[in-house]
């Protein structure tokens, strides 16, 4: 009887454990909802309401799931082809191209599915603290569940496969009982382990400790890119453009001190100079001739060709969604310089991520950095009621005009 329950428990944990695995495959597909806040959030609302780029409700019943795909894939060699619904977008759009994504064609249907899932999702009141689907870029901040689903799964088997190991002892016990079978044999093992339970306790609780800190700092680094410096299709020195050649940041990042983001600048920003410099140090020959073969450009003849190939830039510095940062705001009004943030960009040869960008080194600089009161007309009355709270001689701060509300970078 024992050697058949045996059996049957180790069938049963076995048929479980291809149930996870099934599982874990259809968790694995692609998230749609992961891929569109990352990607697309920038210039798009799963709404009515247009941002950069137009709202996306329904955009599932406006237009076909191929004419989706090659939009998507490459939108500028879609609107090449002649296209006419991909042209009139782009004249409604004031000619601005999306860029080109590297998606397969399974990660685009599932954001398609996931814009489809959010169209037909109630138009009800938003309760507090809930994401609506017309607001701006990055308010939607909803968790996918399908990881949660597996830990609790795979939490779940765990204690069952306990569960059915200790039945299964009780059962050889009741059946040993029963046919007056002996005890199996204690191993030397096992006697060792009831003659040191203590010190294995001590070692264990040390063990765990131990594998909390050094957990708890293995977490707290995820998401952290510090230092990250990835090779990108143009070999571009800041160095030789800011240092030799004196070039102002905001010339190509001309986003910076106008709006949220700083935007990578368009090869033809590059053209104003390169049309004409077509040599360089180093790399530089074969470095803008990359830039002549992203525009469509024929030195010899000194035309624009129109066949396009868009430069699929690495993005270096990438904040979640869940934090809000606008550039405009740190650069115009409160006269923050790049490096701040960027690190020693003007040296760089390669650009890299310089500083952590948490919301602890954020807060500290919020802490540390004084309000740039002068010749700025939204502070004057503000002003004057700090320095009666804090003293004509105090240092204000960003955390003194509300820096440090939660809802200034979360909302």
């Amino acid at each position: 009887m024992s050697r058949y329950v045996s059996r049957y428990l180790t069938i049963t944990l076995f048929a479980l454990f291809l149930n996870v695995i099934s599982l874990s495959q259809v968790v694995a597909q692609p998230d749609g909802g992961a891929i569109f806040k990352a990607n697309c959030t920038s210039c798009h609302v799963v709404g009515d309401n247009k941002v950069v780029g137009p709202g996306l409700k329904n955009v599932h019943q406006r237009r076909s799931e191929e004419w989706l795909l090659k939009w998507i894939k490459n939108s500028s060699a879609f609107i090449k082809s002649g296209d006419a619904d991909a042209n009139k977008l782009f004249e409604e759009n004031n000619k601005i191209a999306m860029p080109a994504f590297n998606l397969s064609d399974d990660e685009i249907k599932s954001v398609i599915a996931y814009i489809k899932t959010e169209s037909e999702k109630a138009p009800a009141a938003a309760a507090p603290g809930t994401a609506d689907p017309n607001a701006a870029p990055g308010a939607e901040n909803q968790e996918d569940g399908s990881p949660t689903v597996l830990l609790l799964v795979t939490l779940g088997l765990i204690a069952l496969y306990f569960i059915l190991n200790s039945a299964k002892k009780g059962l050889e016990r009741v059946v040993r009982q029963r046919e007056g079978l002996p005890e199996p044999p204690v191993y030397k093992g096992k006697a060792w382990v009831r003659e040191h339970k203590k010190l294995i306790a001590v070692i264990t609780i040390f063990l765990v400790v131990v594998g909390s800190v050094k957990g708890w700092y293995a977490l707290k680094g995820i998401g952290v890119q510090e230092g990250y410096q990835p090779d990108q299709p143009i070999k571009f020195s800041h160095a030789l453009h800011v240092t030799q050649n004196k070039i102002d940041c905001r010339y190509c990042h001309s986003g910076a001190e106008k709006s949220k983001n700083a935007n990578i600048p368009s090869p033809m920003v590059c053209m104003n100079c390169h049309k004409y410099v077509q040599q360089g140090p180093k790399y530089g020959t074969e470095e803008i001739a990359k830039i002549y073969k992203a525009v469509g450009w024929d030195k010899d003849k000194q035309v624009y060709t129109g066949k396009t190939k868009p430069i699929q830039w690495v993005r270096i510095h990438n904040l979640p969604d869940l934090a809000y940062f606008n550039h405009a705001q740190h650069v115009k009004v409160g006269k923050v310089e790049c490096q701040t943030c960027h690190g020693e960009v003007q040296n760089m040869e390669v650009m890299k991520q310089a500083s952590p960008l948490t919301m602890g080194w954020c807060i500290n600089c919020h802490r540390q950095t004084e309000v740039k009161m002068e010749g700025n007309g939204y502070y004057k009355e503000l002003h004057e009621k700090l320095k009666k709270q804090y003293g004509p001689d105090a240092k204000l701060t960003v955390d003194k005009i509300g820096g440090l509300e939660c809802a200034r970078c979360h909302y």
